[in-house]
């Protein structure tokens, strides 16, 4: 059996947002740190980093947040922003406030602009960021688009050849993949993650984009119980199985 990585207890609480390694002391002293049902007397003891410690290690008497990597799915509602720069509300104050202090930090895994809900991807895994948003992975990303024009019906020869230019681009777009679900409703999968791509793809046809939701990442569909606002844990096999084109259920939230 591999042995498990250890940190030492006041580092790790500091790095998971419960306070400055001072305060970990104190809570320490206040036996406010139990675990496996024994109070921790020492903030300076080595904690082996098991995928279970979460539920052998209470905090104030909440359960330990899940240390890294961490990766979330979210169902990013209309109205927030992914950037920790951008004004505005963010979806990382849709997660447990102590969560914006940790280290590493938490990063959307590619964005969604402010208007566009669906999908999310979050993480402090910035090996597992990169690969999902190289585009050597060509991971598939589909959005419903409701349009404020019929469609044509040359939209999908169009986005599927391959020759598609955005204004100020210097390279066309990969061929993508247009259904149409209704006159003013389309489902389109792109390979890339150009600044505003799919609204921009409309807009070079003569349309454009009223609403935009993202239901899929590779082979991870949005469910249909996770709710705006919401997120949900993934498990490491979960997400080796997006990257391998399967995914398999993701856990309940925390």
């Amino acid at each position: 059996m591999s042995r498990q990585p250890a940190v030492r207890l006041d580092r790790l609480l500091a790095n998971l947002g419960y306070g400055s390694r001072r305060e970990v002391h104190a809570m320490v002293r206040d036996r406010a740190v139990i675990l496996d049902g024994q109070a921790v007397t020492d903030a300076g003891a080595r904690i082996s980093l098991t995928l279970d410690l979460p539920e052998r290690m209470t905090v104030k008497g909440a359960g330990l947040d899940p240390p890294a990597p961490l990766v979330l799915m979210m169902h990013k509602p209309e109205g927030v922003v992914c950037s920790h720069r951008e004004p505005g509300r963010s979806v990382y104050e849709l997660l447990p406030s102590r969560w914006r202090s940790r280290t590493p930090s938490l990063s959307s895994i590619g964005r969604l602009d402010r208007d566009t809900t669906g999908l999310l991807l979050i993480t402090d895994d910035g090996a597992f960021l990169h690969r999902v948003i190289s585009p050597r992975s060509n991971a598939p990303k589909r959005y419903i688009a409701t349009l404020k024009d019929p469609l044509r019906g040359d939209e999908a020869e169009i986005f599927g050849r391959g020759d598609l230019m955005l204004d100020g681009e210097e390279r066309p777009l990969a061929p993508a993949r247009l259904e149409r679900l209704g006159p003013c409703l389309a489902q389109l999968t792109i390979t890339e993650g150009r600044y505003h791509q799919v609204r921009r793809m409309f807009s070079a046809v003569g349309n454009q984009v009223l609403k935009l939701h993202r239901d899929r990442i590779g082979a991870l569909d949005l469910p249909a119980d996770l709710p705006p606002g919401a997120w949900r844990r993934m498990t490491p096999e979960a997400c080796a199985a997006v990257l391998a084109g399967g995914c398999e259920e993701p856990q309940s939230g925390l």
